[in-house]
């Protein structure tokens, strides 16, 4: 009874939202620290094996598929942006990224790589919520499905 009275507002207890947002973290270190190739299946299974627990846990437990995953995904953007930021010296090293064109050296170094950092920051957001969003829409699709077909799920 207390796990359905935690869920009822998300679909799922925060903790395993959580949760599921941290499966995803093991790619993001790995593909900034460059430990794995990135056309690699190691690459491919680290990005693509979270979404798809993130997809089969929704659609088996929450009630509000969308609404879990949408919050696993922003989640998941504020780890996208912590990680990146905390690894742009590692990533970059002494060759940081700069602006260019009608920008290109018009702001301090300092300003520029702030401004580049908040871009960032912001691409991960939406990219994480972008995630979300679009393995909501699987899941509760696939719910939808079991469901006209007659299935049962166990929410």
């Amino acid at each position: 009874m207390g796990v359905r009275r935690s869920s009822r507002g998300l679909g799922l207890p925060l903790v395993v939202i959580m949760g599921l947002a941290a499966l995803a973290v093991p790619r993001i270190i790995a593909h900034d620290l460059g430990l794995v190739d990135p056309g690699s299946l190691a690459n491919t299974a680290l990005a693509v094996l979270p979404l798809v627990v993130w997809v089969v846990v929704a659609m088996l437990w929450s009630r509000r598929p969308l609404l879990s995953l949408f919050v696993a995904g922003g989640l998941l953007g504020v780890a996208l942006a912590l990680i990146h930021n905390l690894s742009w010296g590692a990533v970059f090293g002494d060759d940081p990224p700069s602006l260019g064109g009608a920008l290109q050296g018009v702001l301090a170094p300092g300003l520029e790589e702030a401004v580049l950092r908040g871009a960032g920051t912001i691409s991960s957001l939406v990219t994480g919520l972008a995630t979300g969003v679009v393995c909501g829409l699987i899941a509760w699709g696939l719910q939808a499905l079991v469901r006209a077909s007659g299935g049962r799920l166990p929410v």
